[in-house]
This record gives structure tokens, sequence and C-alpha cells, in this order.
């Protein structure tokens, strides 16, 4: 947890000694209250030093101006190298002192979601701004509503699931909606399809987002050669401009928005002492203890930052076992590599033919747990991730944690800022 880790007495008689020692730097402050029933105030600032002043010194004339210095006994802050590092040590504080009110008082909003709600009997897919672990895939987080719902609208006419609110019934003389009129849906309130072929399309959606995309578009492009190779130009034609729409609605697709219990990455950020980056990991889209990488002292000491990232991303592998496992890895990969291609092309034909049973669904692509933490790490997530211009570098893992990009990335961040550019002597500066 980010501690506000320095304190000092407020004694109003030396009030001047008491500023000078308080740095003009970011930060976050919260002032102690001397009466102990009193709720402290807790605020985030550009500079500590002129935030205590304007709550702490003494008026020269009568000011309506928030004032606070006969009733403080101290203050406690901290200083941060980062927005990012501020708006968490905000959170936590606001958190732990502010238990009933800390949303209203960060205006934090729970994200928006596009939801598959898999305990349907036909599922459909919604934006909503609600995680539950009730079995539904979830995926995101977007910008803003608009966003998710214009993504859902164009991601949902790729595929022939239901967009309707209706109770299906199955039922023949059901008249059905404009979706199924134009062979966008499949019709399961008209009995239009089996249970097993709606399965199937479900199946569809949800691998084509846990994929990224790219399920998709390997169909088609299988479907294409196929077309092409049976000589039937026609459909191979209508399958390459369904191609080009699918990677038109793909090409928006966010780098963050993903399943969100998939969401593991590391914020990188300066820290506030000298040389130092912050580590902030997030796994399954809640955010961990933060690593503080000390360059300066790390200089000195026989220590290996790779070593050190390991240990806390994934605590678990150590260099030992990853040698002792490598022959293994290494004969294995030989022996199976023979084998992928033929089991790629035969996972791409058998999602058209084999049934998929919704329980199966469920436990491979539903959310099984949703602390109360994760709809807010993932606010705050969204809120640094979209915010212009965005401080800092996020890296996700991909199957294991880039760690040498990771490295590389502290290299970026800890460069010298390039400052104004100097005229060269003889020349006038430009106007």
């Amino acid at each position: 947890m980010l501690e506000l880790d320095c304190r000092l007495q407020f004694i109003p008689e030396f009030d001047a000694d008491f500023f000078n020692s308080m740095p003009s730097r970011p930060g976050v402050l919260l002032l102690e209250m001397r009466d102990a029933k009193a709720k402290p105030y807790l605020a985030r600032t550009a500079d500590i030093r002129r935030a205590a002043e304007r709550l702490l010194l003494a008026p020269d004339t009568p000011s309506k101006r928030l004032n606070l210095r006969d009733v403080v006994a101290g203050i406690h802050y901290r200083v941060t190298g980062s927005k990012f590092e501020q708006m968490l040590t905000m959170y936590e504080q606001a958190r732990k002192y502010f238990p009933d009110r800390y949303r209203s008082l960060l205006r934090l909003r729970p994200s928006a979601l596009l939801k598959i709600n898999l305990r349907n009997e036909y599922p459909r897919g919604y934006v909503t701004r609600r995680i539950r672990a009730d079995g539904g895939f979830y995926f995101g987080p977007f910008a803003s509503r608009r966003a998710a719902e214009a993504f859902s609208e164009s991601f949902l006419d790729l595929f022939k699931t239901r967009r309707c609110q209706i109770k299906i019934r199955r039922d023949p003389a059901f008249p059905g909606c404009i979706y199924s009129e134009m062979k966008m849906c499949l019709a399961p309130c008209f009995a239009g399809c089996t249970k097993q072929e709606y399965d199937v399309e479900v199946a569809r959606v949800l691998e084509t987002l846990e994929s990224g995309g790219s399920f998709l578009i390997k169909e088609i492009q299988a479907q294409r050669e196929a077309a092409s190779e049976a000589l039937n130009f026609e459909k191979a034609s209508a399958l390459h401009k369904r191609l080009e729409k699918v990677s038109g609605t793909l090409r928006g697709w966010g780098e963050l928005t993903r399943r969100i219990d998939d969401i593991d990455a590391v914020i990188l950020q300066r820290g506030a002492e000298a040389k130092t980056i912050v580590v902030f990991p997030a796994r399954a889209g809640i955010f961990a203890e933060p690593l503080f990488l000390r360059f300066a002292e790390l200089s000195t000491e026989p220590k290996s930052v790779e070593g050190m990232l390991r240990s806390v991303l994934d605590p678990q592998t150590s260099f030992a076992r990853n040698t002792s496992d490598a022959s293994k890895v290494d004969s294995s990969a030989e022996i199976n590599s023979s084998a992928q291609p033929q089991e790629e092309n035969a996972s791409l034909q058998s999602h058209a033919q084999q049934p998929i049973v919704p329980a199966a669904n469920r436990s491979r692509y539903g959310l099984q747990s949703a602390p109360p933490e994760l709809a807010e790490h993932l606010s705050l997530l969204s809120r640094w991730f979209y915010s212009k211009p965005r401080e800092g570098e996020i890296l996700f893992r991909e199957g294991s944690w880039p760690y040498r990009r990771i490295l590389r990335a502290c290299n970026r961040l800890l460069a010298p800022k390039p400052g104004p550019q100097q005229p060269q002597p003889g020349t006038k500066p430009a106007t």
C-alpha cells in the first residue's frame, strides 16, 4: 500500500519553520485534526507546501476561503513522482479514511464493458458497467460507454447472435424482429435454428474476443482459400469483402480492451526519488504492491533487476526451475511442432461442426470471481490509460512477462527529457 510516509506536527506559533520544512513537490496530503472524532482533510496537489500554506497560513484579511489553522494537529503527506502514483495513493487513502463515500469523493465510476451473458440459455452481448461473478464473459474496459456501444454494434454485426431482451420460447408463430428479417440473427425466438447451432455461434463470438480477432480472421481466410481451390471465385470474392469488413472492425480494437481476467500488465512510472522507477503490477485487472527499482543503489550492489522483477511478477518460477525444465520444453516442442499445424486446422473446422456445451463455455470463458475492488481498479486503470497526454508506459503479459522490454522501457523513462533547443551562436532565435 502507498502510505503517507512523512508526518509533521503543526504548531501555529512556529508555522514559518513548518512550511519551510515541507517540499514544493506534487503529492498527497492529509491534515490530522485535533479532535479525535473529526474527519481528516485529504487532498492531492501539485505543490504540497503551497497547499499547506493555503489551508493553514493565517489570513491577512477576513476571507471565506477554507482555513484549518485552528483545528489541525499535524500533516501526513507523500511525495509522488507521477500522476498515476498520486491517483493510486489518493484512492488507497480515501478508501482507508472515508470507506462510506470514497467513490463519490474520487468521482470513481465503473468502466464500460461488453458482456456476454452465459447464464442465459441463449446468450447475448450488451454493454454494462456492473461486474458480477456470474459466469459471464466480460470484455473491456472501454474509454466511455459510447465507445463501448459503438464497438458492440460493429462487432456483433459480424455474427448472428440475438440482440433482443425477450425471453426465448422457440415459438414458430412468433413474428421475429428486424435482425431476423435481415438475416443478422439465427432467430431462436421462432425456432429458426437449433440450440446446438446457436451455441456454436456463441462460441465463435467468445473465441474471437479472447483471441484478439485472430480466430475469425483465420476462419474466413481458410474459407476463402477453400473457395478459391474449388474455383468458386464468386464465393471467394464475397469472403474477401467480408474479410475486409472484419479487418476494418478490428482495426479500432484498443490495446487495453481484452478479457478482463486476462489483464496482466505492468505500469512503469518515474519515482519521486532520483533514478527510480516504480513498477505497478496488475493481475487479472487488480493492482498488486508496487516495486521500487532504485537504479542509483542497484548500480553499486550485485543485484539483478530482472531477478527482482521475476520475484515479484512470477514468484513461483525460479531460474533453477527454468534451467531444469528447458530440455523438457525443447524436446516436447520438437515432438509437437509437426502436429501443431494439423491441430490448428482441425480446431478451425471443428468449431463449425461440433456443438459447444453452454456449461463448458461458462467454465472456460466465464468470470468466476469478482472482488469488490476489481471494478474500482479497472476504473483507475482506464482513467490513466485513456488520459491525454498519458505519462509512463504499460506492457502486457502475452504468455510470459516481457522482462527485456520492461528494462528497455525503464531506460526510456530514466532518460533526461529534451529541453528547449538553444539557438546556435551567431544566429537569431526563431520568432
